[in-house]
């Protein structure tokens, strides 16, 4: 007996050892997965904090605390279960997918370098002048812009996903597998960024408290540099998280390629940065061939962008305006509604 239950022991060891190394293999796939998205995961930095911009102080948390809870149903409720379908269903559509959202990447980028060269007017009511809010009109503004940061959200929840999904399928066949990664990488990535939101979006408040409550010239002087610098940080942030974009977008599309069998743009561009990387010094040439093969990603994916941004504007939002009307109008509908004030 003492033999048999020596030897299940050690079959409860064995057991746990395989689940202790398939553990660490979800980790480190976590970690190629999340490495491969972090253009993404800039970019969702990025794009947040304009949309608590403009509100209160006290609602600032709680707006990004909405976000974030959209963001994780985006990716445990509807991506994850979508994703795993995928891979199990139609594995051959995967690279595809990727690269749609790729080119979307590609647009949306392209379209910020337009607004910022050629920026549009901003609303301001009525006849073109400033009105000022009332506090249903500040609930009702508050909603809407959680509304469209999810919906953002979900676009750039989904090129994660997919990246995920095909950086762990190379890895492992195994579906509980897969499904671990993707659900490590979604609760890591939205923590991570809405964590970073709320850091950035607070700091110049935290700045304010120190430059004029702080007890030392020091603190005073760091609360004084960050509601200087936090300003000029968001603006870097925009041109970082833009530039993500592009970069991530266009290597997606030219990956993609390659795995059609239209190598050419790819092996070009790896060429121009392996002759780039060899101007620089030893030491440098990892980082000069990286830094090439990301800048010539990124140029092609603006190319790609600003291609993409007239068949948007004058051919997919027509088709689309009534289905995005009729969402639209459902959202609004399932929020709840301010009770009527009571007749005197």
């Amino acid at each position: 007996m003492s033999t048999g239950l020596l030897a299940l022991l050690d079959d409860v060891v064995a057991l746990a050892k395989v689940a202790a190394a398939s553990i660490d293999d979800a980790g480190v796939m976590a970690g190629k997965a999340g490495m491969k998205a972090a253009g993404v995961v800039v970019d969702d930095a990025a794009v947040t904090p304009r949309y608590v911009v403009g509100f209160a102080a006290e609602r600032e948390l709680p707006i990004i605390r909405r976000i974030a809870v959209g963001s994780l149903k985006n990716k445990l409720l509807f991506l994850l279960p979508a994703a795993l379908a995928l891979s199990l269903l139609a594995p051959w559509a995967v690279t595809p997918l990727l690269m749609l959202g790729g080119a979307f990447l590609c647009y949306e980028g392209a379209e910020k370098v337009y607004e910022a060269l050629w920026p549009h007017a901003e609303p301001h009511g009525p006849g073109g002048k400033l009105t000022a809010p009332t506090p249903a009109d500040a609930a009702a503004l508050e909603d809407e812009k959680v509304r469209g940061a999810i919906q953002t959200d979900f676009i750039l929840s989904a090129e994660i996903m997919a990246i995920t999904l095909s950086t762990v399928a190379a890895e492992t066949a195994s579906f509980w597998g897969q499904a671990a990664v993707l659900a490590i990488v979604g609760i890591g990535i939205t923590l991570v960024v809405y964590g970073a939101v709320a850091l950035i979006v607070k700091a110049d408040d935290a700045g304010v408290w120190l430059a004029r409550d702080g007890n030392a010239a020091p603190a005073r002087l760091l609360g004084r540099g960050l509601v200087k610098g936090m300003p000029v940080f968001l603006r870097l942030l925009s041109v970082v998280g833009m530039a993500a974009m592009l970069w991530v977008g266009g290597g997606i599309v030219i990956h993609g390629l390659e795995e059609f069998g239209l190598a050419g743009l790819g092996h070009g561009i790896h060429d121009l940065a392996v002759a780039a990387a060899a101007a620089l010094p030893a030491g440098l040439h990892g980082f000069g061939e990286w830094l090439m093969g990301a800048a010539l990603a990124g140029l092609f994916g603006l190319a790609l962008g600003a291609l993409l941004i007239p068949l948007v504007h004058k051919l997919l939002e027509p088709a689309l305006a009534p289905l995005l009307a009729r969402f639209r109008g459902k959202a609004k509908d399932q929020d709840p509604k301010p009770a009527a004030p009571a007749a005197h």
